[in-house]
């Protein structure tokens, strides 16, 4: 089947899963849901709605049983407000999204809390050796001129020996 005809349908059964439940279902087991996404398989035979619950776990296993005895009707209404002739089965199932972006959060803020931490441990610290280790194009002139000073008086030491092959002394 074609991709986007899926995705339109599971557009518009997240819409209708989302009124179903603010609106029609008025089971007391339901807590604070949120629709959070939609997917359709490409048959079009089944859908998988995806939920969050603000609240415990508790909380949430009660909505998870009451969207279980909700299924039939919600997909009746799936059935007649999409005017498909072999309405999808539907699963319900919890977006761990949420829970995600928290222990996110959670690591961001402890990788925080460290930096901060290994700051105030290098407000008085000083260097091991030269506060810049590195080389820059002064260091290479004055290395050079330091080797030609060197070279320069080795050659005047030397020059009544003979020389052999690259200008060292024959012994």
């Amino acid at each position: 089947m074609d991709a986007a005809r899926a995705r339109k349908l599971a557009d518009r059964i997240q819409q209708v899963v989302a009124e179903m439940l603010e609106r029609r279902i008025k089971d007391p087991r339901l807590g604070f849901v949120t629709v959070t996404d939609a997917r359709v398989t490409p048959d079009l035979s089944d859908a998988t709605v995806y939920y969050t619950v603000f609240g415990s776990e508790a909380e949430r296993a009660d909505t998870a049983a009451a969207l279980e005895s909700a299924k039939g009707v919600i997909r009746s209404e799936v059935g007649r407000q999409t005017g498909l002739r072999h309405t999808p089965g539907l699963t319900f199932v919890h977006d761990p999204l949420p829970d995600n972006a928290r222990h996110m959060n959670d690591l961001f803020a402890l990788a925080r809390a460290k930096d901060e931490e290994i700051a105030r441990q290098a407000e008085g610290a000083e260097f091991a050796g030269e506060a810049d280790p590195y080389r820059f194009e002064e260091d290479f002139a004055a290395e050079a001129a330091e080797v030609a000073e060197a070279a320069g008086e080795a050659e005047g030491a030397g020059e009544d020996e003979p020389t052999g092959q690259a200008g060292r002394p024959v012994r």
